[in-house]
């Protein structure tokens, strides 16, 4: 069975580490709040983020919302629009994002929906295929990424693409009033 190599994954898990730095950094800087619904990524940018010393200053939640069911019923995203988007969605995504934040009662929603491998379930979207959405009041800003490699490679690479959107749309395309 094939896999991310070591040093490979070593790379991918400093950079998730690193993002997750900066954005504790601006988050708490700014006093912003963050609330995170993650499916393909699997707990992976919850993981990085409370790896960090004080994370609960900016960090209010994470949850891993793998099913539809878990979408539906924990998030509260309307089964219709999954079952009209499909789950692995822009839609969907951006969905996850909103409810997740207004749900947590934090100021940024961030949330991954795709496939990570090695099937693609009824949807004709290649494995890889992941769509990334960061929700706040003013935005909703929803992207789709497309991977090769591994489950834990598309993992990884869906995780530290989800922190680089949050900290540029945070930096840059949001302007948030500091408390």
């Amino acid at each position: 069975m094939g896999g991310t190599p070591v040093s490979e994954r070593a790379k991918l898990e400093f950079e998730l580490g690193r993002l997750a730095e900066e954005i504790a950094q601006l988050f708490v800087s700014r006093c912003l709040t963050l609330a995170v619904a993650e499916s393909c990524t699997g707990g992976l940018i919850s993981h990085s983020l409370t790896n960090l010393p004080g994370s609960s200053r900016f960090f209010l939640a994470g949850l891993c919302v793998y099913s539809i069911d878990a979408k539906v019923n924990v998030l509260g995203v309307p089964r219709e629009l999954i079952q009209r988007q499909g789950v692995v969605s822009s839609e969907v995504a951006e969905a996850m994002a909103d409810r997740v934040r207004l749900l947590c009662g934090s100021n940024v929603g961030l949330a991954t929906t795709g496939y990570a491998g090695p099937a693609t379930g009824v949807e004709k979207l290649p494995v890889g295929t992941v769509f990334i959405a960061m929700s706040t009041e003013k935005t909703s800003p929803t992207h789709e990424f497309h991977y090769k490699g591994d489950r834990l490679g598309v993992k990884l690479a869906a995780a530290i693409d989800a922190l680089r959107l949050l900290l540029h749309e945070s930096m840059i395309a949001i302007s948030f009033p500091k408390h």
